[in-house]
């Protein structure tokens, strides 16, 4: 069950913000899964392949042992959203994986059509964001954009760094 952001502590707007931001990855894959994607639209999904509830095939898994950036766009199939998490078919290497990824493991969001990126730091489990360089995040789209149907992550955000919404400014500042 998502957290409300309402805890003994006050209100925890940080994760009030997380969760209404992690709906925009679940509301636009819902929506590419009953339309597909359509004009220039396509998505950079990077996430947390060491996640317990992420299914990657073994050899896949050894390749990307911590984090993966796959590449929605021409050429995916059997794509499934529930409100945990997604599951997608990709061919890698001319064979078609199923992968299933939860929610919490994604570590950044991104459609590059039109500029929009968001980008989580799952691994403090605070799902704040880090903001990140415009100019590593070129790099690696241009690289993913080259052929290539999943790339080993940096952590890198995927999209221009103006456009990525960094969840930092809505953290409680310790004094």
């Amino acid at each position: 069950m998502p957290d409300d952001g309402l805890k003994d502590d006050g209100l925890r707007y940080d994760r009030m913000v997380e969760e209404a931001l992690r709906s925009v990855v679940r509301r636009s894959l819902t929506y590419a899964a009953k339309h597909g994607l359509q004009d220039d639209h396509h998505f950079y999904i990077t996430f947390r392949t060491d996640d317990p509830g992420t299914q990657v095939p073994p050899r896949l898994r050894e390749r990307y042992p911590n984090e993966m950036t796959i590449v929605l766009q021409y050429q995916f199939w059997d794509l499934e959203v529930s409100e945990e998490g997604f599951s997608v078919a990709l061919s890698f290497g001319e064979v078609a994986e199923k992968l299933v990824v939860p929610f919490p493991a994604v570590v950044a969001f991104a459609d590059p059509s039109v500029q929009f990126g968001l980008q989580f730091d799952v691994a403090n489990g605070e799902g704040a964001a880090a903001p990140s360089s415009g100019e590593e995040a070129e790099a690696d789209l241009e690289s993913a954009a080259n052929g290539a149907s999943s790339s080993p992550s940096k952590g890198k955000a995927p999209a221009h760094s103006e456009n990525v919404v960094p969840l930092d400014t809505f953290r409680k500042k310790s004094t």
